[in-house]
């Protein structure tokens, strides 16, 4: 019997944080402010006519090195810039922790990998994480042109970070742009991402 109470908080507080989900699939995307590694501002709003993916990364986690050193993310930003897409990285690091990056080392660490996203934006304080409650790197999200969520979670169906997997792997976000565009239902909106924790600020 006395077990009950703390079980009742237990279920409260599931039901807290799941209320509290800020970036739910099929709801408008919470919109945001962002500069990116070029000092330039990015409005979420501004993209409204667009398909728009947000990529978050850390380049000292091996799940995220998984898609860059075999050039699996950097192909993806390529062919989905190229049709239009806009493609944005987010480093939500905090200063001091794996994977923060100040804008000038971001700059060379993308010339570096050939990377070509839209814009890298720089989170350092978090805020735009939690705003959508990115846990991993990678985490990922596909935005409409409308503006709605329609795809969050994992790049793809291989948790690991073996580069060989990529080949055998179910993209998801390549899925999910290719159904969305071609004007099909997203048949796979939601899955649980993987990789490592992102390195927020007090470690929230």
């Amino acid at each position: 019997m006395r077990r009950l109470p703390a079980l009742a908080a237990i279920v409260s507080l599931a039901a807290l944080s799941l209320s509290a989900y800020a970036a739910r699939v099929g709801d408008p995307a919470p919109d945001f402010t962002a500069t990116d590694s070029n000092g330039q501002t990015h409005k979420l709003s501004e993209y409204r006519g667009k398909y728009v993916v947000l990529e978050w990364t850390n380049n000292g986690c091996p799940y995220t090195r998984k898609h860059y050193n075999s050039g699996n993310m950097q192909n993806l930003q390529k062919e989905w810039t190229a049709k239009g897409v806009v493609w944005l990285t987010v480093l939500s690091s905090a200063p001091g922790a794996q994977g923060y990056m100040t804008a000038s080392a971001e700059n060379a660490y993308m010339e570096k990998v050939h990377a070509s996203p839209t814009a890298a934006l720089l989170d350092p304080t978090g805020a735009l994480g939690h705003e959508y409650d990115a846990r991993t790197t990678p985490d990922m999200y596909v935005i409409d042109p409308s503006g709605k969520l329609i795809y969050a979670g994992a790049i793809d169906d291989h948790a690991t970070t073996d580069p060989s997997d990529i080949p055998l792997s179910k993209n998801y976000v390549s899925d999910a742009l290719t159904e969305a565009m071609a004007g099909q239902q997203v048949a796979v909106t939601y899955t649980r991402p993987y990789g490592c924790s992102v390195k927020y600020q007090g470690g929230d």
